[in-house]
């Protein structure tokens, strides 16, 4: 069953990462970005932020979204792959490299064992 909250939150971040990506590469500034976005939705940096948290996107509003992105009606609702890390895993990874680094073989081979063990038991 897919969330479509959950959904729509993760697209819209992808938006402004490809949005910011863009500005970036144009040579403007980071700072200011999130405003620079919330303008071209033309909704407030407030509400940007509540929506990067937790405020939930209706219908209107994902429309809206949608046709300043240039993305056809329904885009966010569908849920997608995300194929760029996030912060949180980023450091995830950061961990386990320095966690294999750190250690000899039994080490990593214990590291390793863990790891598929956590995976084996995922739902």
């Amino acid at each position: 069953m897919v969330n479509t909250t959950v959904t729509r939150r993760l697209n819209a971040l992808t938006l402004f990462q490809a949005f910011a990506e863009q500005a970036l590469a144009r040579g403007a500034s980071p700072k200011g970005l999130e405003q620079a976005f919330a303008a071209a939705l033309e909704i407030s940096p407030s509400m940007w932020s509540q929506i990067k948290s937790s405020r939930p996107i209706g219908d209107k509003l994902a429309r809206q979204i949608e046709q300043h992105q240039g993305k056809p009606a329904g885009w966010l609702d569908e849920a997608r792959e995300n194929t760029s890390p996030t912060a949180a895993e980023k450091a995830l990874m950061e961990l386990a490299l320095a966690a294999w680094r750190s250690t000899n073989s039994a080490g990593r081979k214990a590291l390793r064992a863990h790891l598929e063990a956590v995976i084996a038991r995922a739902p």
